[in-house]
């Protein structure tokens, strides 16, 4: 298990994109790579993520 580099992350959200240290820490690890630019780590929603999702979420009708 790899250890979390804190202190980097810390400087590429705080520093380098000048969040504020509220906004950095409630973004989800997602978004925050979103903002870095890295996209591509994501895979696709499998039928198996995405009934999860409906069965949390249903559509109200």
């Amino acid at each position: 298990m790899s250890q979390i580099e804190w202190p980097v992350l810390m400087r590429a959200g705080i520093q380098n994109l000048g969040l504020q240290p509220d906004v950095f820490w409630s973004l989800t690890p997602a978004e925050f790579r979103l903002l870095l630019g890295d996209a591509t780590t994501s895979g696709p929603l499998l039928s198996d993520g995405l009934e999860a999702l409906m069965d949390a979420f249903p559509d109200k009708t």
